[in-house]
């Protein structure tokens, strides 16, 4: 008898406690102190069930609950509705059915939802679908991923929105970015979401470009850090590629962050070293056009590589082709050479062997427009220039395809008053039209007047300054030699192992002839 009224006088305190803390009225417990029993783990109290009396449904009382506060997420309001009724089983069932027949109302299918825990009142549902549509979804997008329907307001989305807004992306822009990846809204900010943006930084990206990275690429966020994300990184620089360039390259081209080494990258690199290109020279590709990497190596690259050699470009210079215009890979190449052969053949009357070896000179001529084309060419027309003599001089020169007619005509007027020469010497020599007149033609043609030397246009123009000014003073005049090639690295090799200089003064349909014949 003694522990029972211990044990009663033990609960009366327990209930005093919570009496005075939730400022319930007193004068009922002074009355029967024991009519109440305390249930602080479901945060309610019910009068006590009498053994000797039927079994009844306790009365539960719901206690006033505060609208959470801002003060920690000012970005976002936070809902006025968090919990509600603490309900049994049975209460949960008929809130469920309710909650369905809402979404149901509404347009929301909500047959994926039978597994996920719901909210247990359509008032907390109706707010979390209502601070969805704020932030941009439509019922569309929600039905799409309706699992974010099981996302608390409060716990899961405001901080991983806050977060993200925090990083660099846009409030306006918010909504896409959980339409484009919306499992994000499940993520746990401190474990999941903060160790990929330190990962991001530690690769250089710059911070102000953390948030357009993830806009482009918002999947990076469910990535395992030691898994493909950082092999990816690590091959790549093993073939050679700047560690300093990954920011950047990841800035540019984030997707391939997601591609897996042994079935994407590494056979594409093999598959062009196969071809000639060594790995520096694909290092330097990668660097410069990070999107190579996501070219298709069985849909899109081999394809095209076929199609070059079926269009007459000869296998031992595939490797000079694709380093000089490697986009073409990606390219519907098939359709693009066909129209621009056939423009070829019918309107400068350069037939499929010619053409091929204007793709093999200059394989950006696959892009260009039939109207960008035939501008020089009528230009050359106009000036007494056979159509023999202007397909034999893209052939040898395709770049003049690419040249500004008004730097063509200052040129031609200047060949033609001052040198007063023959057209026979653009024909055989057109690269004469892709040097600056006033950084190389008129003063090395003034210098040779002053001596009084008389030669051909590739003598004193195919060279750099150091070997023209060994020319001037020369006993002789050397023998004619062979023009300008491409080497793999990116530079003009001269005849006699002579570099085109990287600090000469050129004007810019020079450097646009050089960009031709170099990565």
């Amino acid at each position: 008898m003694k522990s029972r009224n211990s044990e009663r006088f033990h609960t009366a305190e327990i209930i005093m406690i919570n009496l005075f803390r939730r400022k319930l009225p007193i004068r009922s417990f002074i009355v029967n102190p024991f009519q109440y029993v305390s249930h602080e783990s479901k945060g309610v109290i019910f009068p006590a069930s009498d053994p000797l009396k039927p079994y009844e449904e306790p009365q539960f009382r719901v206690l006033a609950t505060k609208p959470y506060s801002t003060s920690k997420f000012p970005e976002y309001e936070m809902p006025t509705v968090t919990w509600g009724v603490v309900h049994g089983r049975k209460e949960k069932l008929v809130s469920r059915v309710i909650i369905c027949d809402y979404l149901k109302s509404i347009g929301i299918i909500p047959d994926e939802l039978e597994e996920v825990e719901l909210p247990s009142t359509v008032d907390v549902m109706r707010e979390r679908v209502e601070f969805l549509q704020k932030i941009g979804l439509t019922i569309d997008d929600i039905n799409e991923y309706p699992l974010m329907l099981g996302c608390s307001v409060r716990k899961n989305i405001i901080p991983v929105l806050g977060y993200l807004e925090k990083v660099g992306i846009q409030r306006s822009k918010m909504g896409e970015f959980v339409k484009k990846y919306p499992q994000v809204l499940h993520a746990s900010v401190v474990v999941e979401l903060v160790p990929v943006v330190r990962f991001l930084r530690g690769l250089d990206v710059e911070k102000q470009d953390i948030g357009y990275v993830l806009m482009k690429y918002p999947d990076l966020l469910g990535f395992k850090l030691e898994g493909t994300m950082s092999t990816s990184v690590a091959y790549l620089v093993s073939i050679g590629v700047n560690p300093r360039d990954i920011g950047p390259m990841v800035t540019q081209y984030p997707y391939f962050l997601g591609m897996r080494v042994g079935t994407m990258i590494k056979p594409l690199v093999e598959y062009l070293v196969s071809l000639g290109l060594p790995k520096e020279v694909l290092a330097r590709m990668f660097e410069k056009r990070a999107y190579l990497i996501g070219y298709d190596l069985e849909e899109m690259v081999k394809p095209n590589v076929d199609c070059l050699v079926s269009f007459g470009v000869r296998k031992e210079v595939l490797a000079s082709v694709i380093a000089q215009y490697p986009q073409m890979l990606g390219l519907p190449l098939k359709a693009k050479l066909s129209t621009q052969q056939y423009i070829f053949n019918l309107k400068l009357k350069i037939d499929p062997e010619g053409f091929a070896r204007v793709i093999e000179r200059m394989p950006q001529v696959i892009s260009l427009g039939q109207n960008v084309i035939m501008k020089p060419v009528d230009f050359l027309l106009g000036r007494g220039i056979s159509v023999e003599d202007v397909a034999k001089m893209i052939v040898k020169c395709p770049q003049l395809l690419a040249l500004q007619v008004g730097l063509m005509k200052n040129s031609f007027y200047f060949f033609k008053s001052e040198m007063g020469r023959p057209l026979k010497e653009l024909v055989e020599f057109p690269e004469y039209f892709t040097y600056g007149l006033e950084s190389r033609i008129k003063p090395r043609y003034q210098r040779l007047q002053h001596k009084g030397i008389r030669c051909s246009l590739s003598w004193f123009l195919n060279c750099s300054d150091q070997r023209f000014e060994e020319r001037l003073y020369a006993d002789y005049i050397e023998t004619e030699i062979q023009g300008p090639s491409f080497v793999m690295g990116g530079k003009l090799d001269l005849p006699g192992n002579q570099m085109v200089s990287d600090d000469e003064d050129e004007s810019d349909d020079e450097i646009l002839y050089r960009r031709t014949v170099s990565l």
